[in-house]
């Protein structure tokens, strides 16, 4: 059930000392082209597609696609220099595609599935893990002793910077795992003025963390609120907090939500 936003537990200053670490990311990055990047750490990464709309997953380099039976007569895949294109003809269900390394013999593992509803989504990016990483699956009995607890601030620093910073300069933090969430429009304003679109959401310990999409519906400049967002954040932090009208290439920017709970729980 959703639920007013609880002022109590996101303050003034909060917000102020968010918004400036991440305002160097520019509002347009979040147009569909812009990859969405995925560090692989043997997790099936989930990708949706929609009928009649290619998607391209970009991997380290190049892969041979193994597509199930089931799938091969709705789904058809090109792959050419580590770029797969995908494109379904008619909707199917959760289905797992084994895609391996022409060099190396690296595995990744996609859950693919397709609809009818939603448009263009944005390219997929999947990174190896840096030399020495932890193994996420290794140490997972110990995972949530070893890995630190982090901040408000260091988590919306990382989520801006895994939307926003060139690959070469992208980290991970040890613990923060990627998790998924339904892209598809909420009504996280009030108002209705503001479109929200879930994109990309993680998980670090016991905390949650969603960038979620605005864009500017309407033919006036609209200025962010945080007491207009539905829903019960821990704290939030927008890209930018005001809007120019619909069309403008400034009507689109980002809100970063941190929540105790997954997006879809905590709205």
């Amino acid at each position: 059930m959703r639920q007013a936003l609880r002022w109590n537990r996101i303050t003034l200053g909060a917000l102020l000392l968010l918004v400036p670490l991440i305002a160097w990311a520019d509002a347009a990055a979040l147009d569909p082209a812009v990859p969405e990047r995925i560090t692989w750490q043997k997790s099936p990464v989930e990708l949706a597609l929609t009928v009649g709309k290619e998607r391209r997953v970009d991997f380290p380099r190049p892969v041979k696609v193994g597509v199930p039976a089931t799938i091969q007569s709705v789904l058809r895949v090109q792959s050419v220099a580590g770029s797969v294109y995908l494109l379904a003809h008619q909707p199917f269900g959760p289905t797992r595609v084994m895609v391996r390394a022409i060099e190396g013999g690296n595995v990744y593992l996609l859950d693919l599935s397709a609809s009818d509803e939603g448009g263009p989504s944005p390219p997929i990016q999947i990174l190896d893990p840096e030399p020495g990483e932890p193994d996420p699956v290794a140490n997972r009995a110990t995972r949530s002793a070893d890995f630190p607890a982090y901040g408000y601030v260091a988590l919306i620093r990382f989520a801006a910077q895994q939307l926003y910073a060139p690959a070469r300069l992208l980290k991970g933090l040890p613990g923060v795992v990627r998790v998924p969430v339904h892209r598809e429009a909420v009504g996280l304003l009030r108002g209705g003025q503001v479109v929200a679109e879930p994109w990309v959401a993680w998980r670090a310990g016991d905390l949650y963390v969603t960038a979620v999409k605005l864009t500017n519906q309407s033919d006036q400049a609209v200025v962010l609120d945080p007491r207009t967002l539905r829903g019960t954040w821990l704290t939030a932090a927008f890209q930018h907090n005001r809007l120019l009208p619909s069309g403008d290439e400034a009507d689109t920017t980002a809100v970063y939500l941190i929540s105790a709970r997954p997006f879809e729980t905590a709205l």
